[in-house]
């Protein structure tokens, strides 16, 4: 009987365990998400500078502790919006997508038009653009920039050289060329003074480019 007790006892403890840590995790991610939630409206608002770490808290809805548990410092939270922010953008350009050949290079180039156009929004223009060069660094910045973006360019670019829309060349030179070429015109519309004359001079001057390439 005590042998059977204590099998038992031990068959709960290893179920309650594991459901137990289940419940933690969730609550550790509710919480991970609230803080980043909070963070990327107060930073598309008013910039990371301008956001104190009470601030996010507040609007959160978490203690400090909380805060310094998942991040350690303000700019790991900015990070995490960063990506965040980028990870959203890659899935409404991946979501446009067709498969017919050459529609991911057409995709591409209207995708283009569209970010530019997001550049002018206080969210992308902030976060990714004005604060991530500043808060990140450029190398980091640039080399985030490579990690989101560059994958689906050069898949675009292989797509229309299949589909006769490009001359043919190796892929991967330019996509680095293409990625920089939409860096430059993003940072520009977003730096402008009119930043919806600064999105239709440099969308035309970049599809003048793609268009080249034919």
């Amino acid at each position: 009987m005590t042998i059977s007790l204590n099998v038992k006892g031990a068959d709960v403890n290893e179920v309650a365990m594991p459901k137990s840590k289940g419940i933690r995790a969730a609550k550790a991610g509710e919480t991970r998400g609230a803080l980043i939630a909070a963070a990327r409206r107060l930073f598309a608002d008013k910039g990371f500078h301008a956001t104190s770490t009470p601030e996010i808290v507040a609007l959160a809805g978490v203690t400090r502790g909380a805060l310094q548990h998942h991040f350690a410092r303000k700019e790991d939270l900015f990070l995490a919006v960063f990506e965040q922010v980028e990870e959203d953008m890659i899935a409404a350009a991946q979501a446009q997508g067709a498969a017919e050949q050459g529609a991911r290079w057409s995709g591409l180039k209207a995708n283009l038009d569209r970010f530019l156009a997001a550049a002018a929004r206080p969210e992308v223009q902030r976060i990714l653009l004005i604060d991530g060069p500043a808060v990140l660094g450029w190398a980091q910045w640039r080399k985030l920039e490579a990690h989101y973006g560059l994958g689906l360019i050069e898949q675009a670019i292989e797509d229309g050289m299949a589909a006769g829309l490009i001359r043919m060349q190796p892929a991967r030179p330019l996509a680095h060329m293409i990625l920089a070429v939409i860096d430059e015109a993003a940072l520009l519309v977003a730096n402008a003074d009119d930043p919806d004359a600064a999105r239709l001079e440099a969308g035309a001057a970049v599809q003048t480019l793609l268009s080249s390439l034919a």
